[in-house]
């Protein structure tokens, strides 16, 4: 579904009268974690959460991991639930195999940078990724899933909106309350200018700032350009704004739901309509895995990347967190 406008407005009516669905929701959430002993595996594992449903950016900030691991030359799997496809795995992702219908799209984006298992049962995906020669797990999502042990939990936050209203689903985009989510957090990640004093709650754990950089050759060929952008992702109005400060002119702009699954005719009539007002169409990499493919070399990819404001530096936060982490490792690794 798209994401409800309501959830990141000050709370109002409908949020009001949601809001008891929201307590049960919530109640639910923390029986669950708390009935709940996480399991073990013989590997790190990184999880990569947020607190609200709906992008935050978490499957960048898994990317920019899993290569700054690699980097330090450790052995990376991907580990994600798969949302979107029907494979419930456990699954080693191909991606000259498997489609987003498939496995899911962030899935498949994953696959680029690292193994990557799909698991709706997240502690057989760790163990197929361990067996398979997995030195740390980095698992996008599944935050809220308190099966397998996490040796590393990052909370990604959109500075643009923060935890919006405040409430909890279907209230506002809240999985869990604030404090219960950042109390079993090792550390939080903003994305953007921190605009609704995300940081103020971290509560002493360490803060990391990043950005979303656009590709710079791809940024270049849409500057000065009429766009029909499209986008079925959290907030799609995020990439709309991206693209209007790179210096594109947008046309027209297309929301769709988080994980919109596109038909063939559906992206037909997006590239004639593109063509009648004499514009480029352009999406996201998540949206471009889920495009027929006989169609997507006639739409424009903007990926972007991570960029840490700690870039280059070797004791920063995230070093740290890095390096605590493979010593960690090590030290289990040796007393097993």
């Amino acid at each position: 579904m798209k994401t409800p406008a309501f959830w990141y407005r000050p709370p109002g009516l409908a949020s009001a009268l949601l809001a008891p669905l929201g307590a049960l929701y919530g109640l639910a959430g923390r029986r669950r974690i708390a009935g709940t002993v996480p399991r073990r595996i013989g590997a790190p594992v990184v999880c990569v959460g947020n607190l609200v449903a709906g992008g935050a950016g978490k499957t960048p900030v898994g990317l920019a991991l899993i290569a700054a691991l690699r980097a330090r030359g450790v052995a990376v799997h991907a580990l994600t639930r798969g949302h979107g496809g029907r494979e419930a795995g456990p699954l080693a992702v191909d991606p000259a195999r498997h489609t987003a219908a498939d496995v899911g799209d962030e899935a498949l984006l994953l696959a680029g940078a690292s193994p990557c298992w799909v698991a709706r049962d997240r502690v057989a995906g760790a163990e197929r990724a361990v067996a398979a020669g997995a030195g740390v797990i980095v698992m996008d999502d599944g935050f809220q899933n308190p099966a397998l042990y996490k040796d590393l939990a990052l909370i990604v936050a959109d500075g643009a909106v923060g935890f919006g209203n405040g409430r909890l689903v279907p209230a506002g985009p809240l999985r869990e309350r604030v404090a219960d989510g950042l109390a079993r957090a090792d550390a939080l990640v903003i994305l953007g200018e921190d605009r609704h004093g995300v940081a103020a709650l971290a509560g002493g754990r360490p803060v990391l700032a990043a950005r979303l950089e656009p590709d710079p050759r791809v940024a270049a060929t849409l500057a000065g350009r009429d766009i029909l952008a499209f986008a079925g992702i959290g907030r799609p109005e995020k990439f709309f704004a991206t693209l209007e400060a790179l210096g594109a002119r947008i046309a027209d702009a297309v929301p769709f739901a988080d994980h919109h699954p596109y038909r063939p005719a559906e992206l037909a009539a997006l590239i004639g309509r593109a063509r009648a007002l004499g514009a480029v169409p352009v999406t996201t990499a998540k949206d471009a895995v889920r495009l027929p493919p006989d169609l997507r070399a006639k739409v424009t990819v903007l990926p972007v990347s991570v960029r840490w404001a700690e870039e280059g530096a070797d004791d920063g936060p995230l070093a740290a967190l890095l390096t605590r982490l493979l010593l960690k490792g090590s030290a289990d690794g040796q007393a097993a």
